[in-house]
């Protein structure tokens, strides 16, 4: 198995940022025209993956379910438990409960299978952490 973690800057804002292209570097070295898995790993409490179409307000459409589903000021109003970091914080430990922090991807011929608008996003709405380390892992089938 090949392995490799790259740093992303995700900044101080909640934000969905595309590792496609990151992917498919990590592949061109690794897979060498192989097939496999790629597994795609987010070694952090308060980030996921998710598997989407970009640039045609996917990613902001995910941002503001989260908001509804997950509102910054706690169920109800009433406050998150989880209270360290900046105010909602506590919402961001429960995002990887609702978007893994993991993906496992067919690669065929060395190249990722996703379908024709499907993009491997990170989604981090936690603005404590301005750089989140991913980890790309490659096993030959």
């Amino acid at each position: 198995m090949r392995s490799e973690v790259v740093d992303v800057r995700t900044g101080t804002t909640e934000t969905v940022v595309d590792l496609t292209d990151h992917a498919e570097r990590f592949l061109g070295e690794a897979a060498q025209g192989a097939d496999g898995l790629l597994h795609v790993y987010v070694p952090h409490a308060t980030a996921g993956l998710a598997i989407i179409e970009t640039g045609a307000g996917s990613d902001p459409d995910l941002l503001a379910s989260l908001r509804h589903v997950l509102p910054p000021e706690g169920p109800g109003g009433a406050g998150w438990r989880h209270r360290h970091g900046s105010p909602g914080h506590g919402r961001d430990h429960v995002v990887p409960a609702f978007i893994a922090p993991y993906a496992t991807l067919p690669v065929l011929g060395g190249s990722l299978a996703l379908g024709t608008w499907q993009r491997i996003c990170l989604v981090d709405t936690n603005r404590d952490n301005p750089v989140r380390s991913v980890r790309f892992s490659f096993l030959a089938g």
